[in-house]
């Protein structure tokens, strides 16, 4: 009897030792799934709080495009320009505006040109020449405007047939951009498009553009005027 109550004893103590290990793998267990529910609660706290910021960076509508006015040309850098000193051969010449905007010349030295007309430029230059020889008269001429080639241009990428880059035109919208494009490709979010536009500051803002409401329901609230430098992009879908 002795033998078998010690049997039964160890019998016990194991049954016992095997529950406790069983609540303790179910603590463990709970333990892991709590910290794991923090962890994806942070991770989907992230998510939305970059959600917010991404859409509250991107504003309704943009202010009126800014019409540019071809009867002015203001020179840019990369502009091949003549400048003509009357009666002073020696002083004429034909400079490259340099990437900082300015140019170099005889006597005068460096001088700012860029953003400036060429009848500004002009006045400008014989201001300086003024300290060296009496009454100049200047003449400026834009000989090759090769800044406009980049500067006037409105830009469409992300899902289209043909991503480019145009030149702008007066009058032109969003519509007339993205159809120069090729349209949007079957699997572009049509109504997740954005438009970029810099400002005076340098300021580069987006504006929220819905294409397939322009393209299938004919609303145009969106169809925004383009400006140069104007930048189209659109995104696909997320299958």
């Amino acid at each position: 009897m002795r033998d078998i109550d010690m049997r039964d004893i160890g019998m016990r103590e194991k049954s016992m030792s095997e529950i406790g290990m069983f609540f303790y793998r179910q603590k463990m267990l709970g333990r892991r799934r709590y910290s794991l529910s923090l962890v994806l609660a942070s991770c989907l706290l992230g998510m939305c709080g970059l959600l917010a910021s991404c859409s509250s960076s991107v504003s309704t509508a943009p202010p009126e495009a800014v019409v540019y006015d071809d009867t002015v040309y203001s020179i840019g850098a990369g502009d091949q320009l003549r400048i003509d000193v009357w009666k002073s051969p020696e002083l004429s010449t034909e400079v490259p505006v340099r990437p900082d905007g300015m140019i170099t010349l005889p006597l005068v030295g460096d001088i700012q040109a860029r953003g400036l007309t060429a009848e500004a430029l002009g006045e400008s230059i014989t201001t300086k020449l003024s300290d060296y020889i009496r009454t100049p008269q200047v003449t400026v001429i834009v000989a090759n405007p090769a800044s406009a080639e980049f500067e006037l241009r409105v830009r469409v990428t992300g899902a289209v047939n043909q991503p480019t880059s145009i030149p702008y035109n007066k009058g032109m919208t969003v519509l007339d951009v993205v159809l120069a494009a090729g349209g949007t490709t079957i699997y572009a979010a049509q109504n997740n498009a954005l438009l970029y536009r810099k400002n005076a500051e340098g300021i580069v803002t987006a504006y929220a553009v819905r294409l397939k409401d322009i393209f299938e329901r004919g609303k145009l609230e969106t169809n925004y005027a383009i400006q140069p430098s104007d930048i189209i992009t659109v995104p696909e879908r997320n299958f």
